[in-house]
């Protein structure tokens, strides 16, 4: 009786789950292979060069980058891969809110608990959709199911419904919390890649000064900017990370605790309208 509730929701959340691992395991590598052509055949294009000659002509701002060397596609694919695992987070965890305020609807759940009113609380559940709504539903029909229930105490009773709402939302959070490791770890990556770059661009500079002989201080500037390209992608990739990552946690922490707001509200009303009976 005290697992039919999440029985439906099982297979939505392993096949949800799956659709998430497929959609990472692909988009990484799409993401590098579209850089490295955006590297090759708009970077590189002989016109981001004066007179064409992409080897000793002056370039402009794309050209730059271009001859920021083999680390800018990479730099370029981490960026791909925060952009597009944003979107991706966006529409999930929009999904997850429901067709309407997260706040909006607590309010509507609270009031219906504090009249008494499962079944409209229930029919809100249902307009509401969302994970905050699937586990708040799941908690109403187990409270329902109590308040039939003879063999156990008020106590019992309490701590079934809890328990419901508790594996509910252990079956609908994960979800909300995919692909966000990999947000995550861009924010470190994205700048160490972009110094890994900048040191080899540097090490390059340095040893085409040592053997030319006479130092040049002009060519020697052009290669030490070229190679700051990659610091600077690497920092800004990183910096969108971080502002990405902050969003999306904090969104999850907002319906995290709208659920155990509403939640808490729904333990305590069965617990004060039973223990006089």
């Amino acid at each position: 009786m005290a697992n039919a509730p999440t029985k439906p929701t099982t297979p939505v959340k392993k096949e949800s789950s799956s659709a998430s691992g497929m959609f990472a395991t692909f988009t990484i590598p799409i993401c590098l292979v579209v850089a490295i052509l955006i590297f090759i055949f708009i970077l590189g294009d002989p016109s981001h060069y004066e007179g064409g000659d992409v080897e000793k002509g002056v370039p402009d701002l794309l050209g730059t980058v271009h001859r920021g060397g083999i680390i800018v596609p990479l730099i370029m694919t981490y960026l791909l891969t925060v952009i597009i695992f944003s979107i991706e987070r966006f529409v999930v965890i929009g999904k997850a809110s429901g067709s309407g305020s997260v706040d909006g609807f607590v309010r509507k759940i609270q009031s219906h608990l504090n009249a008494g009113n499962i079944d409209a609380a229930i029919a809100e559940c249902d307009k509401q959709k969302g994970s905050v709504a699937n586990v708040i539903k799941s908690g109403l029909k187990k409270y329902r199911e109590m308040e039939t229930e003879t063999t156990l105490d008020v106590e019992q009773r309490t701590l079934a419904i809890q328990k419901d709402i508790e594996e509910a939302t252990s079956l609908e959070m994960p979800m909300l919390e995919q692909n966000l490791t990999v947000i995550a770890t861009l924010v470190s990556i994205g700048t160490l890649t972009g110094l890994l770059g900048t040191v080899i661009g540097m090490i390059r500079a340095f040893a085409a000064l040592a053997t030319s002989g006479a130092p040049n201080t002009t060519a020697l500037s052009t290669a030490i900017s070229e190679a700051l390209i990659n610091t600077a992608l690497g920092i800004g990739t990183s910096a969108i990370s971080i502002v990405m990552y902050n969003v999306f946690t904090s969104k999850i922490d907002k319906l995290t605790y709208a659920i155990d707001e509403t939640g808490f509200s729904l333990v305590q009303t069965f617990a004060a309208s039973h223990k006089s009976r």
